[in-house]
């Protein structure tokens, strides 16, 4: 059982691995992509619309899946059919056909991510301690592996859709590989006396579940937009506001990203020594003091000590959230997974164009004052993460 429950564990950070990758070779190759379509920056912007209205539509479609049939089915299905789909937005020379391939890839992409969440929640609970935050560190690492490689292909003089069809084809692979690793159904140590009587509540009480739910889908969409703003905006916060040359500016991002990665891979143990609400609370608060520091810090160095404990403070949040919503109602942990991951999407795409937006109004520093009232806010509201079947310190008592 235990050799078993680790090579299920392997396999989900695979498959997270896998999904990060997938999304970081199409990010890498947007620069190439927008030059033999022909198209302008504006017009891929409202392209990419579409990208994350498919990965939307996937994931509440995989999340009922996944409960129905199961993480081993769903998660290296969508594995091979986002890997499939990472072909098509280097083949189209038409914006038209570029919008459907990205339509397509994200709503793949999306099947992928809230499956494979939903399988590392039932490895978590077969686990009995924190894994979650583990699993969201190697997407990231996916990332930088899909960087490496797609420098690599660039300079061989590989085109776009050269490069991703080598990725598509090892990523099948990949994906079919590590298939029978993962468990078959959600773990049977979940049968407490708890989940039992969830399991028999009545409506009014899976009401205020689902209510719940929404309550969690609202702050993943309020730490979600911040990464997001980070994402864009945080490079272009040194070049305009405080002077930094492009070359020293593209750092700010690389060091939000450093601290989120690192902060990802000590989670856990935190988790498991001072709860997921500690985590969430003094995370976000964590995050609210490094965007102030951005916001009011007229030096260089100071602010990309601010970025660097925002992409800290922030590194947890979004794994707890996620935790929370499988472990709420394990026979339903997928279609929970895909409402938070959802929403939480949405303010990822949205981050960058709220910013944007204030940025007619007021200076761009002083834009991130919204940013600012998010991190607070979820502060004050991690004590959702009280109730329910949360991870807790006393999940930690056993470990295979």
């Amino acid at each position: 059982m235990k050799d078993s429950l680790r090579a299920a564990r392997v396999a989900t950070f695979v498959y997270f691995t896998l999904c990060g990758t997938l999304m970081g070779t199409w990010v890498v190759n947007i620069p190439a992509v927008e030059e033999r379509v022909g198209i302008s920056h504006a017009t891929l912007g409202g392209l990419l619309v579409l990208l994350g209205l498919g990965a939307f539509i996937g994931m509440q479609v995989a999340g009922r899946l996944t409960d129905g049939l199961g993480a081993r089915i769903v998660v290296p299905a969508t594995g091979v059919l986002s890997s499939v789909a990472l072909v098509l937005p280097g083949l189209p020379r038409e914006p038209w056909t570029l919008a459907g391939a990205l339509l397509v890839f994200g709503f793949c992409n999306g099947c992928l991510d809230v499956s494979m969440n939903a399988h590392a929640v039932h490895v978590e609970k077969a686990y009995g301690r924190p894994v979650m935050s583990a699993f969201h560190a190697t997407f990231s690492v996916g990332g930088v592996i899909a960087a490496i490689v797609g420098a690599a292909t660039a300079s061989a003089g590989l085109s776009p859709a050269a490069g991703m069809t080598a990725m598509a084809a090892l990523g099948i692979v990949i994906a079919l590989v590590s298939a029978r690793a993962l468990l078959p159904a959600a773990p049977a140590a979940a049968d407490t006396d708890a989940e039992r009587a969830a399991e028999q509540a009545p409506a009014a009480k899976r009401s205020r579940t689902s209510g719940r739910i929404w309550m969690l889908a609202t702050l993943a969409l309020m730490v979600m937009l911040c990464e997001g703003a980070a994402n864009d905006w945080s490079a272009l916060q040194l070049k305009d506001v405080l002077g930094a040359p492009a070359s020293t500016a593209a750092f700010a991002y690389g060091t939000f990203a450093a601290t989120m990665t690192i902060g990802r891979l000590l989670a856990d143990r935190l988790v498991a020594r001072f709860g997921s609400m500690a985590i969430l609370r003094y995370g976000a608060a964590t995050a609210a003091v490094g965007i102030t520091i951005v916001t009011v810090s007229p030096w260089i160095w100071a602010a990309f000590a601010g970025w660097a404990l925002f992409g800290l403070g922030l590194s947890g949040c979004v794994p707890q959230l996620f935790s929370a919503a499988g472990h709420a109602d394990p026979s339903a942990a997928g279609a929970n997974v895909s409402r938070v991951a959802g929403l939480g999407y949405v303010g990822m795409l949205a981050g960058p164009a709220v910013i944007g937006w204030l940025t007619h109004l007021v200076a761009l520093n002083h834009a991130f004052v919204l940013l600012i009232l998010l991190c607070a806010i979820t502060a004050v509201a991690a004590r959702i993460l009280r109730t329910g079947s949360d991870r807790t310190p006393e999940m930690a008592h056993s470990s295979p």
